[in-house]
């Protein structure tokens, strides 16, 4: 892993087309995902190498656009550990969840 991709989607719908497509696209692997808002804000994050992870952004924001709207949006080459410590927790938390 040599990148971390975020999209933050207003809409569980529009997040899950955009995850959908995003790992159809590229060579990506589901991160984490997060609800804000009640919903009204969901962040996933990708992980896979630069090329894929840009790829996938690029694909993810295009499909969710079409059924929500993209709040932001970042490609992080090279994610520091803590960073990833973060993405990690989220994960983790999200497993605690079902």
């Amino acid at each position: 892993m040599n990148a971390l991709g975020l999209i933050e989607i207003q809409g569980l719908t529009a997040a899950i087309v955009a995850l959908d497509e995003m790992t159809k696209t590229a060579e990506v692997e589901i991160v984490t995902w997060e609800k804000k808002l009640g919903g009204r804000l969901v962040t996933v994050i990708v992980k896979g190498n630069v090329s894929s992870v840009k790829e996938a952004v690029e694909v993810g924001i295009e499909k969710a656009g079409k059924v929500g709207r993209v709040a932001a949006s970042a490609i992080i080459p090279n994610p520091h550990p803590e960073v990833l410590r973060m993405a990690n927790l989220s994960a983790e938390k999200g497993i605690r969840r079902k």
